[in-house]
């Protein structure tokens, strides 16, 4: 077995989830700056409604990019357990497979994308004057989807054999690409919409490049031969189900921007919809040390778990909480603290920036328990629990934040959308917490 595969299992817990939670977070970091930034530009340089014409696209292009990723989890689970078991030959016929499974979907998603695209971007919130720059951003950025996914396959491949820098450095170096190259076509060129897609699209290539050039030259402790990527029932049907909950997160994930999107349109207009925009950027760039120690937690898990060891299982669960909790409610106090300037970075539009300083606080206010949830859910993945992990990923926005957006804005107004985000977090996290407890109580027998 090689030598980082047997660290997760001998490493004191402590040192050993910051090593692997680290280069995670770092590597979410920069990839969510990526978009913070991406976003600021566009809003700047181009205006509000390029942001939420961006915002209306996301979710398709992110969905069929989540295919990639839930193949990626879904296999990297597998790999875990495997080399903790020291069975190298399931692990590298797990990764012939991921890579068959990835081009197969992202292909056809793509293809089903392009062709119904005259109905899907509305649908999506793209109407009125969000039509036209949707449509720009979606056509060019969809081409580039299939190498997203196989980037995020590779790279949840690659931190399942517990090399946790490879994979950060696979996320920077697109992350800064696209800066760059967002600078040059949108600023530079004057390029407006067209170049910030092409940003994005062509920082894609980026991505997958260095993840090519890891896996071919050596560092990878897996050995891919042809045969490999013929399908195994068995391990398809294993990605598929541990795989199935990282993708029916994202899809719940395209599913609420949707419905948030149109709803917010119908109450407000395209402006509430920048709103939004903006805050689901920060969503995604202000948990970037929570989802670290996330991502860091569930190969460390899953080894421990095919190695049984109980002890160190548990000890990474607990540590992970501590962990997630104390930077879930330092993420919380910044917010708090910050909430206008960071409105102010992304437009000079005073109705929004006023807005979207209120909102802020309300999406954000039940972050120091996100951990809980997070981390309770992800157990059940790494230990490949597949329906249980499932439940628990639906239970804030699949179980709990689609009725309450259904339901409140009919009392409430456009508010009954913001306080759905808190609701659904706490009631999620009360969820989740019991079916952990419950299970470690079994486990620990």
């Amino acid at each position: 077995m090689a030598e980082k595969a047997v660290q997760m299992g001998t490493d004191p817990i402590g040192k050993l989830l910051l090593r692997q939670s680290l280069p995670a977070s770092i590597g979410i970091l920069v990839m969510s700056l990526n978009i913070l930034i991406d976003t600021i530009f566009v809003g700047q340089w181009i205006g509000p409604n390029a942001i939420a014409a961006i915002n209306v696209v996301l979710p398709v292009s992110f969905f069929i990019a989540a295919l990639g990723m839930s193949i990626g989890m879904g296999g990297g689970s597998i790999v875990s357990r495997a080399l903790g078991s020291n069975h190298t030959a399931k692990a590298n016929k797990t990764f012939g497979n991921q890579l068959t499974l990835t081009l197969l979907f992202t292909l056809s998603f793509m293809t089903l994308g392009l062709v119904f695209m005259e109905s899907i971007i509305p649908s999506f919130g793209g109407k009125g004057a969000l039509y036209a720059p949707a449509k720009i951003y979606y056509t060019i950025v969809l081409y580039g989807v299939p190498i997203l996914g196989l980037a995020m396959m590779g790279n949840n491949t690659i931190r399942s054999e517990g090399k946790p820098k490879y994979a950060m450095y696979a996320m920077m170096l697109p992350s800064i690409s696209n800066l760059f190259l967002d600078y040059l076509f949108i600023n530079v060129f004057g390029w407006g919409m067209e170049g910030a897609a092409w940003a994005t699209t062509l920082s894609y290539g980026v991505c997958m490049s260095y993840i090519v050039y890891f896996f071919l030259s050596g560092k990878s402790d897996l050995f891919l031969k042809i045969s490999d990527l013929g399908l195994d029932f068995s391990i398809v049907t294993e990605i598929g189900s541990l795989g199935f909950v990282t993708l029916a997160r994202q899809a719940v994930v395209s599913v609420t921007v949707l419905m948030v999107n149109n709803i917010l349109f119908e109450l407000s207009g395209e402006s509430t919809v920048a709103v939004y925009a903006i805050i689901s950027r920060m969503l995604m760039f202000a948990l970037f040390p929570i989802l670290g120690i996330t991502q860091g937690f569930v190969p460390i898990a899953g080894f421990n778990f095919g190695a049984n060891k109980k002890d160190r299982v548990l000890e990474v669960i607990r540590t992970a909480l501590i962990y997630a909790t104390a930077l879930a409610t330092f993420v919380f106090l910044m917010i708090l603290l910050f909430s206008e300037a960071i409105a102010s970075a992304f437009t000079q539009d005073q109705a929004i920036i006023i807005k979207t300083k209120e909102v802020l606080t309300w999406v954000f206010l039940s972050t120091p328990i996100i951990g809980i949830q997070l981390i309770g859910s992800a157990y059940f993945q790494a230990i490949g629990k597949a329906i249980p992990a499932l439940l628990l990923t639906l239970t804030r926005q699949g179980f709990f934040f689609i009725p309450l957006i259904l339901i409140l804005p009919r009392y409430y107004g456009e508010f009954g959308i913001w306080i759905s985000f808190p609701i659904a977090e706490v009631i999620a996290t009360i969820v989740t917490a019991y079916f952990l407890r419950k299970e470690l109580k079994r486990y620990n027998k």
